[in-house]
């Protein structure tokens, strides 16, 4: 068995976003670590009910490549892929090679607060929920999701509150992220280490 398994070529190759003729997809990612407590939190019934619910029938979760906990509700346990039965297919992976691809497919990110993930969502112009992960020592991702959020490019929450997010977030109203202006993020960073108000 391959270690990093990748999508089949078909699906890697079908066009996807914006509601394609496959439908929307969710696109979870965790960076190259695990985040065991976000990966737990969206496997679940009320999840997939909430996601069929507002639109999408796509949910692509890549767990980490030492990820302890893998889905065993949305996909049984052993298999990497499966239509859950509110008509959700359901897929994981432990890592991409690059996540571009299927930025450019989904229509929802949901993502660890790594400042890489985040910006190459926001790139991408991607509604994006970020989860900071609570276990770690500092709290610069909570930091970051929150003056992000402020600035209105992304909603986020904590792993406990992922499912009522997801049913009441705005995937449509987001303010675009322009990479070619880094004055906002230099401010935003000059506010986190206390250099300016």
């Amino acid at each position: 068995a391959e270690r990093h398994p990748r999508l089949s070529a078909a699906r890697a190759a079908a066009p996807r976003g914006g509601g394609g003729a496959m439908g929307k997809q969710v696109l979870v990612t965790v960076g190259t670590t695990n985040f065991d407590a976000l990966i737990r939190a969206l496997d679940s019934d009320e999840v997939a009910e909430a996601l069929v619910g507002r639109g999408f029938s796509r949910l692509v979760l890549q767990v980490g490549k030492t990820a302890t906990y893998t889905p065993r509700v949305l996909v049984p346990e052993g298999r990497r892929r499966a239509r859950h039965a509110s008509g959700l297919e359901v897929e994981w992976v432990d890592l991409v090679p690059s996540l571009g691809a299927l930025l450019q497919r989904s229509d929802l990110v949901v993502s660890h607060a790594g400042a890489g993930s985040i910006f190459e969502a926001l790139g991408a112009r991607k509604p994006l929920l970020v989860v900071p992960n609570s276990l770690l020592m500092d709290n610069h991702q909570v930091e970051l999701a929150l003056e992000l959020a402020d600035l209105g490019h992304l909603c986020w929450c904590r792993e406990g509150d992922v499912l009522g997010t997801l049913q009441t977030m705005d995937l449509e109203g987001g303010v675009p992220y322009r990479p070619g202006s880094p004055s906002g993020l230099a401010g935003a960073i000059g506010r986190l280490v206390g250099l300016s108000e």
